[in-house]
């Protein structure tokens, strides 16, 4: 099984989670494409969707899901989304796609987050992964110093501007041991909107595509 089918496998499982003529949230990347069309194939009633980012509410609209503002829609049920690593505690670096802001707000506001990956994006400590920093443009000099001295190598993402109208500041070189603390210092330096640790609202469900099939991971 290539990776790419067991991010649809992945994806397939995620189906299970979704309840008919809701209103769900739908996150940004090919595990997250993947979703999408399964929920088209299948033919699956919905209210409307919150997309996390443009290109996933074009996709939705594709195949005439109707799209929502989360202003609208008030609490959502159900938020399904890929991430680039998941811990064992389903803490996750996501932002690969440079979708994180959205990515996180939506998930916030969601009962229940199912994070969508193949197996590869579990390891036992983030950081191989560079984690993504959306920042305002002004600040980005300020921000990779303050980075530097947290321990990280951060570097401009090269002609990259997110929906929000900022740059990416991804940063390798971390060994994350501790998430949630980590997130709430980079979220505290000046000129970050947010950072693509996803740890003081990890994933609920995360479900891995592996060779033998979808594997259910709580933690």
């Amino acid at each position: 099984m290539t990776q790419d089918e067991m991010k649809r496998a992945a994806a397939e499982a995620a189906l299970a989670y979704v309840e008919e003529k809701t209103v769900i949230g739908v996150g940004t990347g090919s595990t997250a494409n993947h979703f999408i069309d399964l929920l088209a194939e299948k033919r699956i009633p919905l209210e409307g969707t919150v997309a996390s980012s443009v290109a996933t509410a074009e996709r939705l609209k594709g195949h005439g899901y109707k799209i929502l503002e989360l202003n609208q829609t008030g609490p959502l049920s159900l938020y399904v989304d890929g991430a680039d690593e998941s811990d064992p505690r389903l803490n996750l670096i996501k932002g690969g796609g440079g979708a994180l802001t959205r990515e996180k707000i939506v998930a916030a506001a969601s009962d229940k987050f199912v994070c969508i990956a193949d197996e590869s994006k579990l390891v036992d400590v983030l950081g191989d992964f560079p984690l993504p920093i959306e920042v305002i443009p002004m600040a980005q000099s300020y921000v990779a110093r303050e980075m530097v001295k947290l321990g990280g190598n951060p570097s401009l993402r090269l002609d990259y501007i997110t929906d929000n109208g900022n740059i990416i500041l991804d940063v390798s070189g971390l060994h994350i041991v501790d998430p949630v603390t980590l997130e709430r210092e980079i979220n505290q330096i000046t000129g970050v909107v947010t950072v693509g640790l996803f740890a003081a609202r990890p994933a609920d469900v995360l479900i891995l595509g592996a060779p033998g099939g979808a594997q259910v991971v709580t933690a």
